[in-house]
């Protein structure tokens, strides 16, 4: 039997949020021929794979993640062709591409709502019990064509869909064909540990201590152990991966390291939420890389398009300390579009168009300084955060940016060795090695006295070109940031 390809082991992989990436008709609104226009920055940066966040038709509820056709794109956003188009270009360039697969609920607006309403959870009199929906409100609303109630894990627009019905596995199994066949190399699974709900239905008790990881107030008021990562996750687990086969799965399960064993023993990766939320400090910080290195196949990330960006939570001084940290962990690693030129988080859209109040973390690529960020020709559908302090134009060219930090990382991590070893916290500095290297990254706001053998090869000062320092076996950040 031939050995499956794992390309993804320590691969680079670039996130686009395609509403804000690149315009190409100046509607104001990122589309994919925009995406396919762009892709020789990505290949310039030495990214493996692009991501790219959903593009199927939406009444946009939930900007795309509510989905009204699973095989279909957003006529905003493009075509089919246009897909196809993006997908061999990237493959052309050497790219992966993987797509977002929602597979734990649709818009309200699919077919399959009122066509196959057995393919979804339903209450006959009113609420079967009190789960809360992540954005706040009753997990349960009323049909108002049947009279009867529905469950939604998240808005009310997003009815979930019953995994525990083989017509599900099979109609999502064929979803997943579709886009393999069209040369998707893999998907993000979005909400995986939403897709299994306890057979009874039974009431979450009230939460006993908090939760691990951040959770809207009202929603961790209870301990979601029916609503949420049910025992019997790998039925639908194990549907995904017969339909995948050997394609990339990553599971978006939003639960703390301990709990994602049996996700792996289906998914490829799992994203390591407990990195992305743990706060600057060291000890802390090499805790949870720790236990997520012995899980092995986390996938590190620093920021997406649920949360705020590395620049904002880090701050502007560490951001390039958190940019060496993400980059020379061992395994796969995300990288946010727009993080690599140290984009913070944009303002608020007025009125809101995200309803959850994630618009910031969603503004626009800035291409170029003008007010526009060469983004696009027309009013961008999100206010841009800060095209004239950094973009990719300005950045691109000189040796000591952010940008030119992020391309330096993602070479010099391809000779890093394949396991972390003596991680250690002392003050604000957190150190690891990488087969001969010695990672130093300085998250604390003094300096840290470092006592390493050998020469840097890639520090993370400010105004300092990455590739100027001497070759060694050390790579060294000691100043703060």
């Amino acid at each position: 039997m031939a050995r499956r390809e794992e390309w993804w082991r320590d691969a680079v992989v670039y996130q686009i949020y395609p509403r804000s990436f690149q315009d190409s008709d100046g509607d104001g609104l990122g589309d994919i021929p925009g995406v396919t226009s762009r892709l020789d920055h990505l290949e310039w940066l030495g990214v493996d794979a692009v991501w790219l966040s959903p593009f199927y038709p939406s009444p946009g509820a939930d900007l795309g993640y509510d989905v009204a056709d699973f095989t279909g794109v957003d006529p905003r956003l493009g075509t089919l062709a246009d897909v196809d188009e993006l997908i061999e270009a990237a493959h052309a360039r050497g790219l992966h591409v993987l797509l977002d697969l929602v597979p734990s609920h649709t818009s309200i607006e699919h077919p399959w709502f009122r066509e196959h309403p057995t393919r979804y959870v339903w209450a006959e009199d009113g609420p079967l019990n009190n789960w809360r929906a992540s954005f706040g409100g009753p997990a349960w609303s009323r049909d108002r064509g049947s009279g009867r109630w529905y469950l939604h894990s998240f808005y009310p627009e997003q009815p979930d869909l019953d995994w525990r019905n083989p017509d599900v596995r099979t109609a999502m199994g064929e979803v997943v064909r579709f886009w393999l066949d069209r040369g998707a190399d893999g998907f993000r699974v979005d909400a995986a540990d939403r897709l299994m709900k306890d057979a009874q239905l039974r009431d979450d008790p009230p939460a006993s201590e908090p939760f691990p990881l951040p959770l809207p107030a009202e929603y961790g008021a209870l301990e979601h152990i029916h609503s949420v990562d049910d025992p019997d996750i790998g039925i639908a687990l194990r549907a995904l991966r017969e339909a995948a086969g050997d394609a990339l799965l990553i599971g978006e399960v939003y639960l703390p390291t301990a709990r994602l064993h049996r996700y792996l023993d289906h998914f490829d990766l799992a994203f390591a939420f407990e990195f992305l939320h743990a706060p600057r400090d060291a000890a802390r910080l090499a805790g949870v890389v720790r236990a997520a290195a012995e899980l092995g196949r986390a996938a590190w990330v620093l920021s997406n398009h649920d949360f705020p960006r590395l620049v904002s939570r880090f701050g502007p001084a560490h951001a390039r300390a958190a940019a060496m940290l993400l980059l020379t962990l061992p395994g796969s690693a995300f990288i946010y579009q727009g993080d690599e030129i140290g984009m913070s988080d944009g303002p608020q859209g007025e009125p809101p168009v995200d309803r959850a109040g994630r618009d910031p973390f969603r503004s626009p690529m800035q291409w170029t300084p003008e007010p526009g960020g060469g983004f696009t020709a027309g009013v961008p559908w999100l206010p841009l955060a800060d095209p004239e302090l950094c973009s990719i134009a300005a950045e691109r060219d000189e040796r000591g940016s952010m940008l030119s930090l992020y391309r330096a990382l993602i070479e010099v991590r391809r000779s890093l060795g394949p396991q972390i070893d003596s991680i250690e916290a002392k003050g604000g500095l957190l150190t690891y090695r990488r087969g001969s290297y010695l990672v130093a990254v300085n998250l604390g706001d003094e300096d840290e006295p470092l006592n390493a053998g050998g020469e840097p090869v890639l520090g993370t000062a400010p105004g300092v070109d990455p590739s100027a320092l001497s070759p060694g076996d050390g790579l060294i950040a000691l100043e703060p940031g």
